[in-house]
């Protein structure tokens, strides 16, 4: 009789289905954001302020979030999410289809709050495993983002001019999408919620947890992993526009980028039990500094191609990095506020490179945006070799 614990229960399975259909909505507000926003504003350097208002909604939900999900546990937190997601995208659509930008602004600020809660799948997954697949079920769940990058590329070129406003029809299928993900997450069954009141003890103070060298690399490589592919991303649909490209090119750069951040979720998990944590994240650092010279070398399709490829595989490594060593940064608990803290300085740092990726790109152009992008995975690598001369605090992490 097999009696090792299972990683694919129906909890699970669910779990990254929502992951997907989350991806599908960050995906295509990413894709199109940035471009509905240039038809709106007489100002150029605004142009991705549609995008830094999702992730100024995200930063500024962050408490906000940390608090329902302490009150009401995983389930109706994530609910409200998602009836958020349907409601900002409808609100999206308006502004679309009323040329209305700051209203389009106000929107996606909206929708960070959807954001915001969903950056927390990755974190109530390992609660519907065995505590023995806790880095799998972060992996796993991570990879559910190719489902985002299947549908969300494919949806946003077949919905964009399928009414006479362009991208009406996207924004009016994510509220789709969001309706989706509400039916779905009713089937998810979370640890938590039997739970009648809120737990008796938050354990430790914020201030504590976070003077911990384990809680400040977490928090610092996942802002600035996100950071780093957030400010390319965010910019390479407006340079391929720059350079003549169609946006059907654009939308497959990105269909890539996003299998490279999603596609080795399957495996990404393994390599952390086999080779350590902090040895992953260095390879993600590593191919950050590739994906940047590539993009160095020229502007054709396939180096866009290329070096989005790559910086997707490298935030992955990263990412699910931070994430496995967030796990013992805090006790059960203190995960609401933790998680919280964590996700704020993630939003943060998103907050400052959308903004600054429509700076630079209408400005100094997609080489000096790369030549920037260097400092920052410098301060990466700089904060893993920092943790690893602490290692023998922290021998698991090594």
């Amino acid at each position: 009789m097999n009696t090792s614990p299972r990683l694919f229960n129906k909890n699970m399975v669910l779990m990254i289905i929502c992951q997907g259909l989350f991806l599908t909505n960050n995906i295509t507000f990413i894709a199109i954001n940035g471009l509905v926003g240039f038809k709106l504003t007489p100002i150029p350097w605004m142009t991705t302020l549609p995008v830094m208002g999702y992730v100024v909604g995200g930063a500024l939900s962050t408490s906000l979030v940390a608090r329902t999900q302490s009150r009401f546990g995983r389930k109706k937190s994530f609910q409200i999410g998602l009836i958020v997601a349907i409601f900002s995208a409808l609100l999206c659509a308006l502004a679309a289809w009323s040329r209305n930008f700051w209203l389009l602004v106000t929107a996606t600020f909206i929708a960070g709050f959807y954001s915001a809660n969903a950056q927390l799948y990755r974190f109530a997954a390992p609660e519907l495993v065995h505590a023995s697949l806790r880095e799998k079920a972060v992996s796993w769940v991570l990879a559910g983002g190719l489902i985002g990058a299947v549908i969300g590329p494919a949806m946003t070129i077949y919905t964009k001019d399928i009414l006479e406003i362009p991208f009406l029809g996207a924004y009016i299928s994510l509220a789709g999408v969001g309706l989706l993900g509400l039916c779905v997450m009713q089937w998810i069954h979370f640890p938590d919620d039997a739970r009648k009141t809120a737990a008796t003890s938050s354990g430790r103070p914020l201030s504590v947890i976070a003077k911990q060298p384990v809680f400040i690399v977490t928090a610092f490589c996942a802002a600035l992993g996100y950071g780093i592919m957030n400010l390319l991303m965010a910019a390479t649909p407006l340079a391929m526009d720059v350079c003549g490209f169609p946006f059907a090119d654009a939308a497959l750069v990105l269909q890539w980028h996003v299998i490279g951040m999603f596609a080795p979720g399957f495996f990404t998990g393994n390599l952390i039990k086999k080779f350590g944590v902090l040895p992953v994240m260095t390879v993600g650092v590593a191919l950050n500094i590739v994906c940047i010279l590539i993009a160095l070398s020229g502007v054709e399709l396939q180096q866009f191609v290329v070096a989005l490829t790559l910086l997707g595989v490298g935030w992955n490594f990263l990412f699910i990095g931070s994430t496995t060593l967030a796990l013992h940064a805090y006790r059960p608990e203190e995960k609401d506020k933790a998680q919280g803290a964590i996700n704020f300085c993630i939003f943060s740092v998103m907050v400052v490179t959308s903004l600054s990726s429509g700076a630079l790109i209408t400005s100094k152009g997609w080489i000096w945006l790369n030549y920037g992008s260097l400092f920052l995975v410098a301060a990466v690598a700089a904060s893993l070799m920092w943790l690893a001369l602490t290692k023998k605090h922290h021998p698991k992490f090594a």
